[in-house]
């Protein structure tokens, strides 16, 4: 007898159900004779279960297969399972030692004083200001320090020619001073300074503070407050503070 190979679930299905009503018809047969009553010749019972050998066999072989579908279904989803766990806990080991920030959901760290006003990109003046007095690494250091720091627009106010002439090597002493006079020790926040009636500056004098209709710092305003950074806060003015002879 040839076996046709099994090509899906629904041939097999035939093959197995048609066997069965074979193997049944054939049992009946075997039976047929005394009305009914078993069939004790030894002949014909071998006769019958020779032919029922052909039928079981190609049942048994298609339960094997399905039984092996069945299995490698199993097998393959255990096997990616233990794949995916396989790749957290590599993953797991090689984040090891690390920061959570560093892994996901990193945040941006926060740029010093100096690098803050040039990205904002409205402190050109300053920028430049500070470089020319020697005053970037001193700003750009831990700190903590509060800068009033003043516009490009209230740079503009000074008279014509001032910023010019403290930008000259020879001024380096006096720009540091006006400079130093906008920065205070520690991180003082809007909060803070509305209590306040006056400061000391890193220059040495104390610069007046008034709350009372907005926030101003001797006769600047302050328009914008608690620009944070890594090393201190930055308070933007709209005129340049100038110290007392």
């Amino acid at each position: 007898m040839s076996i046709t190979p099994m090509n899906d679930l629904n041939e097999f299905k035939v093959i197995r159900f048609g066997g069965d009503r074979e193997m049944n018809q054939i049992s009946k047969s075997s039976n047929a004779s005394a009305g009914g009553r078993q069939n004790d010749d030894p002949a014909l019972q071998i006769a019958a279960f020779t032919k029922l050998i052909p039928f079981q066999s190609l049942r048994l072989k298609k339960e094997f297969v399905m039984s092996c579908v069945l299995k490698s279904s199993v097998a393959f989803s255990v096997a990616v399972v233990l794949l995916a766990s396989s790749s957290v806990a590599e993953a797991g080991k090689k984040c090891a030692g690390t920061s959570a920030t560093t892994v996901a959901f990193k945040k941006e760290a926060k740029m010093d004083i100096v690098d803050t006003a040039v990205n904002a990109g409205s402190f050109k003046t300053l920028a430049a200001a500070l470089k020319a007095a020697g005053l970037v690494d001193t700003l750009k250091g831990t700190g903590p320090f509060t800068v009033f720091a003043p516009t490009d627009e209230a740079f503009a106010k000074l008279p014509a020619g001032t910023v010019e002439t403290l930008l000259k090597p020879e001024n380096k002493a006096k720009l540091a001073g006006i400079l130093t006079y906008h920065v205070v020790s520690g991180n003082v926040k809007a909060a803070d300074v509305v209590k306040l009636t006056s400061a000391k500056t890193v220059q040495g004098q104390n610069v007046a503070i008034d709350a009372a209709d907005g926030v101003k710092i001797n006769n600047a305003k302050v328009v914008k407050a608690d620009i944070e950074t890594s090393n201190g806060v930055i308070h933007v003015i709209d005129t340049v503070l100038l110290p007392k002879e």
